[in-house]
């Protein structure tokens, strides 16, 4: 079992924002009680029992669960395993019924076992946690035992304050207590954010570190976000916080735990990288250490302090257990378990009682798939079933009907699921009243799943539930229709792959008849033929003024398109959900289902 607190844990000093920053309240940090351990002689290990020279801790770690309880549908829902002979299969994952089982076993005869995950656990969720503003998830992480875990940049979407409830409990300020005689009790694990400060104070507005202790055994976690943090949620809801540079803060908090007296160090880290191979099971260690990943973390991993002896990360979404060298040159375990909770790492940390640090050579790590062929949790099937019941009247109404998949694959520039929303939006912000727009574009991190045909309950194949549209759309961003110029346009296309989006493009969903050419051949923003952008067949006019509808995220900036903050005579509508939602309904019915739209608005050179 994970060592278990005698007192409810969490964050020292949680900041909310209000007329500024203010403190939510003081809180009360108890580490787990562990007993005095007894030293053994020789080299022998302690696994079940602590009398050893070393002792085996067992990490367990996850990330980018997106409170998805139920297991998540169509390609989100599966991940890939490459076999001996080259040949991949497909394998059905996720879901924390069978999540709760797998770790359960997981900790069977660990007497040192310890379950940290590397932010985004709530935000961007489906309908049955996301309507209740995500008290669902927590819940769960608190029955799953949850240890610790660092804040992604998802925490933040509902803003700081709504962050400190999920830490602190107490009913939705709005919405109220969703359960009669029920006050939300907050999160049984403290949240780490050792990178987000209040601008005036230079303080974490959460606990830096957590040291977890069993038997004299201690480890210390260091969470952070990716600083970009602040470029990728609403500005609203971060006003007066500071997002720090990761390398900077991991080392930091380092010399703070070796000065505590704790050597064993673990990055909780939610910025990641992109293995060469979709397979959870890929060696990215071929042919050197590290040399199968890319991305922000390997530049990290490379800078940490030699005495981070381990990397659990996240937000790329992707599977990897690579050993990536630090600063030393001694390989260094960096891993991710993809997203959903479709894969949990196992890691053994091997800790030497004399020097009270990690053997570094004797480190292990592994993905393991949250298969679905377990018994499920009895205990999480009945939290499912309860916020099921509740959600219910809203959840399995009928909004729309399709006649086949409407993907959303993560490897395609252009996306079925992304053309359809972008037509979505397009049509509710045409209108004179509502906005007058020619165009829409839509970012693609905002859609979240794809639109199964199969039935997901008792609705039948091919209906689209509302609760099914709000897993798609689950931000319920307000939508907005404004003025931007031809040439700035052009210059937004161009920043899907330039700038802070050229190592990882963000390819822009667009609406029906605005077309363009991606020159992958090329860099930068050269990518984009200029004189292939067109609307409605017309090349675009540089100096011309084109009403365009987005969601209020891409209008202030996000996703590193700096040009769109740049729009005049902004019209705020609907939100995306409501669109998507009165567009399937517009066009779709039982007798003549909408059929997945072709792509071809993008044309790709390779």
């Amino acid at each position: 079992m994970a060592a278990t607190p005698k007192k409810k844990r969490t964050a020292g000093r949680i900041l909310a924002v209000g007329a500024g920053l203010a403190t939510v309240g003081a809180l009360v940090a108890a580490l787990p009680a562990g007993a005095s351990g007894t030293k053994g002689g020789g080299d022998e290990r302690g696994h079940g029992h602590g009398y050893g020279r070393y002792v085996d801790v067992q990490l367990l770690s996850f990330n980018d669960l997106h409170g998805n309880l139920e297991p998540p549908t169509g390609s989100a829902g599966r991940v890939t395993h490459t076999n001996e002979d080259g040949t991949t299969k497909t394998i059905d994952a996720g879901g924390v019924e069978y999540l709760a089982t797998h770790l359960r076993e997981a900790r069977k005869g660990n007497r040192y076992s310890v379950t940290a995950a590397a932010g985004d656990m709530i935000g961007a969720s489906p309908l049955v946690s996301g309507l209740f503003h995500d008290e669902p998830t927590v819940e769960a992480l608190n029955r799953l035992k949850l240890d610790v875990s660092s804040v992604g940049n998802h925490e933040f979407d509902e803003g700081a304050r709504e962050l400190a409830r999920m830490q602190n409990g107490g009913c939705h300020p709005t919405a109220g207590c969703f359960e009669e005689g029920k006050r939300f009790k907050g999160a049984r694990f403290p949240y780490l954010a050792a990178n987000v400060t209040n601008e005036k104070t230079g303080r974490p507005i959460l606990d830096p570190y957590f040291i977890w202790e069993r038997d004299g055994v201690k480890v210390g976690f260091i969470g952070v976000t990716l600083e970009g943090t602040a470029g990728i949620v609403s500005a609203e809801g971060i006003k007066g916080l500071k997002f720090g540079d990761e390398i900077e803060t991991i080392n930091k908090y380092t010399k703070v735990l070796e000065r505590k007296g704790v050597k064993s160090i673990v990055a909780l880290l939610h910025e990641g990288g992109s293995p060469a191979s979709g397979s959870y099971n890929y060696n990215c260690d071929s042919p050197g250490p590290g040399d199968g990943i890319s991305g922000p973390i390997v530049d990290i991993a490379k800078k940490v302090s030699p005495q981070v002896d381990a990397l659990v990360t996240g937000h790329t979404h992707q599977a990897y257990a690579c050993t990536v060298p630090d600063p030393s040159g001694k390989p260094r375990t960096v891993t991710s378990a993809a997203s959903f909770g479709k894969l949990y790492t196992d890691t053994t940390l091997t800790y030497d009682r004399r020097s009270k640090d990690i053997v570094r050579t004797a480190v292990s790590s592994a993905n393991h798939v949250v298969t679905r062929d377990v018994a499920k949790a009895e205990d999480m099937t009945r939290l499912i079933d309860r916020w099921k019941t509740l959600a219910a009247p809203i959840a399995s109404r009928p909004v729309g009907y399709i006649s086949g998949d409407v993907d959303n694959p993560a490897d395609a520039p252009e996306k079925p699921l992304g053309n359809l929303i972008a037509d979505a939006q397009l049509e509710g912000m045409a209108p004179a009243d509502k906005g007058g727009a020619q165009l829409a574009l839509m970012n693609p991190g905002g859609v979240r799943a794809p639109l199964v045909h199969k039935a997901s309950g008792a609705e039948g194949d091919g209906v689209v539930t509302y609760g099914e549209a709000y897993t798609v759309q689950p931000f319920t961003n307000m939508m907005t229709a404004v003025d931007l110029t031809g040439a700035q346009l052009v210059t937004a296309l161009q920043q899907q792959v330039s700038g802070p989006n050229q190592a990882a493009p963000k390819i822009l969903q667009v609406s029906k008849g605005f077309t363009y050419t991606l020159d992958m051949t090329k860099t930068g923003a050269d990518r984009i033929v200029v004189s292939s952008v067109k609307l409605n067949g017309e090349v675009i006019d540089p100096s011309k003024t084109y009403r365009v509808a987005m969601n209020e995220f891409l209008a202030g900036g996000g996703d590193g398109f700096a040009v769109l903050k740049e729009h005049k005579n902004k019209l705020v509508g609907a939100s995306d959900l409501d669109l998507f939602t009165a567009y399937l309904t517009a066009h779709s019915s039982a007798s003549a289902p909408l059929a997945p739209p072709a792509t071809g608005r993008i044309t790709v050179v390779k």
